[in-house]
């Protein structure tokens, strides 16, 4: 099947702002999902698509979502990190593609730390 010109130049549009979701250098706010073999394993890649739909929903600009490889604890993945400029660093563990959509909402947009999905809760139940 054959496609226009403008069914091509819509298709290179879409894919061009997908990657920019995910490359989007010098934003304000940085996702970085745990993709290395154990992430994958746990479910990861669902949760990364899942920021990236959010995120695409919501006409975010200033965020972008990468990836990056073994975080080294296994037995919390599927683990992302939120990076916003001058706060510290908040690692959210145990993920799963329901639970993007609250830490976009209230961490994110609101910049409310969803507690209860972070290492520290995590560790606490220990």
């Amino acid at each position: 099947m054959k496609k226009t010109l403008e069914e091509l130049q819509a298709i290179r549009q879409k894919t061009l702002q997908r990657i920019q979701l995910r490359t989007n250098e010098g934003s304000e706010v940085r996702v970085v999902v745990g993709m290395a073999t154990c992430g994958i394993a746990a479910g990861a890649r669902p949760v990364m698509l899942e920021f990236v739909k959010e995120i695409e929903r919501r006409k975010l600009s200033n965020v972008s979502v990468s990836q990056t490889g073994c975080i080294g604890m296994c037995n919390l993945e599927p683990i992302v990190d939120v990076i916003v400029p001058g706060q510290e660093k908040v690692t959210y563990v145990h993920l799963t593609p329901e639970k993007v959509g609250r830490i976009v909402a209230e961490h994110i947009v609101n910049g409310k730390v969803v507690n209860e999905y972070t290492i520290g809760a995590a560790q606490a139940t220990k």
